[in-house]
């Protein structure tokens, strides 16, 4: 069988790429590979850089991107036969990883490199490679005996194949749902958008009336617009039991049993390396010094936070008795009834910006910029093959001509795509043994309403949030001058330190010369009058309290479950979520409340004891957008400053010291808590 996996030598064929081609693909990458790490290992005593640590690279960076598609594709086109390919992978990837962190010859063999007196000769960038790798064998359980090792291989293993559970089951429960509206007294108060989207789900299932679903812009729509309490009861209910034993489908793809799985089998792999729970693990390759220092962080943040959420709260108890005549706030009407009071307060909601914020206008200004701060335009390449057809590809061109960045942009909801929205590796950047550079291409992708009735697509204002934030991960991969896949781009990057350039760009949606730039009604092209820009940034810091806690009870939540268990007393998902938000939270939410059981992000995703990352990272984001604060928000010079010392740099040094080398000083917390509305 001519298999399109193995003969890639640039971007991957999508359309030709079938199920049937992904087991064979894997498993001859890795056979290859494994011969090839033993005959590197055989060929000599005397181990360097350009005979073992390079090849291995070059190994490794063939079967990352022989798998990219493949996982990618998972997430974006799931199929039932492309499922089953990617699972059966699974364990076969985990114990190559495994294998190759436990092989004792090649251990020795990157000792014998860091030992050697030529160490201190290697440039700086490769004597960090070298020295992660020390730490990652470790981590790998390289030093444990025959029977520990196996046993840690054997968890990694069932680790690999619980997470892809996780997000397989909340994807089939977040598709089995919907809710048929023939009635349109049920449709009160809900935008044209919304309505419009609706029409088109329902004529997709050859059904009469409005369809809603729980994809995150149909959802939103809901909770934020509609004016029937048991429409936004219905959804609410639907969306946050799924995958659990609550709810619609109480128990059908019940995620209950999967997290219990997973943090009995973190904690057991943590403490079979010496570290007293997972939590511990987690920041072994982080910023934060320990788990104290992350504890006290979250707590202190809630500490500042908790009387200013309060107060909200609070205001938006009056606020739905007064105008709403609700006497009890349940957890359907609270982001309703903040939407009216914004309205109330501020004249403005997410609806009275959507026309100004049409998707062509809105990449465009994007990539206006991304121009103005780094001096890289974005440009559309067309014919480029894709897996669907809205999916566009662009590159990314520097003020020299170079070619510095590629990637694909996925914008769009739809049946069999993973919720949610990020940026991941197609290919890495790095220079092989012939001088040639390979370059970086990054996948973007987001779960917005498509266009629909003849109109281009229209974001609100969080949307253009969010692109924004995944394009500046997308940037941090692209625009990196690391030579080495290992640290280039978000490789090698502390996990609390990889969300400082998302969101840092995020920043320039709220000024107004931005604004000017990423704006402009889809009839008329108006930009967006100065009024409504005055009544978005005043709007900016509206509930900002209560956000922030939220936000804390999920970081405080994650890191608390991988802190605090107990293998005698199980997991205690819902005793800790609930001691949690009786320490943090202002809203509590219904008994039947399944939130843990769609948190991807710690049970799917790479935040296992990390999701105070979020937090962590805006200090340095918040402080470093400062700068532009004092100096102009497109101050080239500053612009370039950043590129030069964040973007480019990757995971080759310290994040601290880049932000140092960056900022002049180490970061302070004072311009997160301006930026929130926090009085410091």
């Amino acid at each position: 069988m001519d298999n399109p996996l193995l003969n890639m030598t640039g971007l991957p064929p999508f359309p030709a790429l079938r199920p049937e081609h992904v087991e064979p693909a894997i498993d001859a990458v890795l056979e290859e590979n494994r011969s090839r790490v033993a005959a590197l290992l055989a060929a000599t005593d005397h181990y360097a850089w350009d005979s073992l640590v390079a090849p291995l690279e070059a190994l490794e960076d063939r079967l990352n991107r022989t798998w990219s598609p493949v996982s990618h594709m998972n997430a974006v086109v799931n199929t039932p036969e492309l499922r089953a390919a990617y699972n059966a992978c699974l364990p076969k990837l985990s114990d190559y990883a495994t294998e190759m962190g436990q092989n004792e010859a090649l251990y020795a063999a990157f000792r014998s490199i860091a030992e050697h007196a030529g160490f201190g000769t290697l440039d700086p960038v490769r004597q960090r490679i070298v020295s992660n790798a020390l730490r990652d064998f470790r981590l790998a359980g390289v030093a444990l005996d025959p029977e520990r090792r196996e046993r840690f291989r054997a968890i990694q293993q069932r680790l690999s194949t619980l997470t892809s559970k996780f997000e397989e089951n909340l994807l089939d429960a977040t598709h089995a749902w919907f809710r048929q509206v023939t009635d349109t007294a049920e449709l009160a108060g809900l935008p044209d958008s919304a309505l419009a989207a609706a029409r088109q789900a329902a004529a997709t299932r050859e059904l009469d009336g409005w369809v809603f679903t729980l994809e995150y812009p149909s959802y939103f729509a809901v909770m934020s617009y509609a004016d029937h309490r048991p429409l936004r009861e219905a959804v609410y209910t639907a969306y946050v039991t799924r995958a659990s034993d609550q709810g619609p489908h109480a128990g059908r793809w019940d995620n209950g049993p999967v997290m219990e799985e997973i943090l009995a089998l973190r904690h057991e792999l943590a403490q079979l390396l010496g570290f007293r729970n997972y939590a511990e693990r987690s920041l072994a390759t982080k910023m934060a010094p320990d788990t104290g220092a992350v504890l006290a962080f979250l707590e202190d943040l809630a500490g500042r936070s908790l009387a200013m959420a309060r107060e909200e709260l609070d205001e938006l108890h009056r606020y739905a008795r007064e105008h709403h005549g609700l006497e009890r706030l349940e957890s359907w009407d609270i982001t309703y009834c903040s939407e009216q009071l914004r309205r109330h307060r501020h004249q403005l909601s997410q609806e009275d910006l959507r026309p100004y914020f049409p998707e062509p206008r809105v990449l465009e200004g994007l990539f206006a910029v991304v121009e103005r701060l780094y001096g890289v335009r974005a440009e559309l390449q067309p014919g480029v093959d894709t897996w669907h057809p809205d999916v566009r590809f662009y590159r990314l061109v520097d003020e020299a001509g170079e070619v510095r960045g590629q990637f694909y942009l996925d914008l769009y909801a739809r049946a069999h795509k993973r919720g949610g929205a990020w940026m991941d590796e197609c290919i890495v950047r790095r220079v092989d043994a012939q001088g040639r550079v390979q370059v970086p291409v990054a996948y973007l992708t987001c779960n917005f309403n498509a266009p629909v009735e003849g109109r281009p697509a229209l974001f609100t204002h969080n949307e253009v949030l969010t692109l924004f934030h995944e394009f500046g991960h997308g940037l941090h991969h692209m625009l990196t001058r690391i030579d080495h896949a290992s640290v280039a781009g978000i490789n090698g990057v502390a996990w609390d330190a990889v969300e400082l350039p998302s969101q840092f760009l995020e920043n320039w949606c709220w000024e107004p010369e931005a604004l000017a730039l990423i704006s402009g009604h889809h009839e008329t092209g108006a930009p967006l009058p100065p009024e409504l820009i005055r009544r978005l940034r005043a709007a900016r810091n509206f509930q900002a309290g209560m956000q922030m806690v939220r936000q804390l009870e999920f970081g405080l939540f994650d890191f608390r479950l991988h802190l605090e268990y107990d293998p005698a007393r199980g997991a205690r998902v819902q005793e800790i979520l609930d001691e949690v938000r009786a320490q943090v939270a202002v809203v509590a939410p219904p008994a039947f409340n399944r939130f843990q059981h769609s948190f991807s992000h710690i049970f799917a995703g790479g935040y296992a004891a990390g999701y105070y990352s979020y937090k962590w990272a805006e200090v340095l984001a918040s402080d470093a957008f400062s700068l532009f604060e004092e100096e102009g928000i497109f101050d080239a010079e500053t612009g370039r400053r950043f590129l030069r010392t964040i973007l480019e740099r990757g995971g080759a040094q310290e994040p601290m010291e880049l932000f140092i080398e960056f900022r002049g000083r180490e970061p302070e917390i004072d311009a997160l808590l301006r930026h929130n509305g926090i009085a410091a």
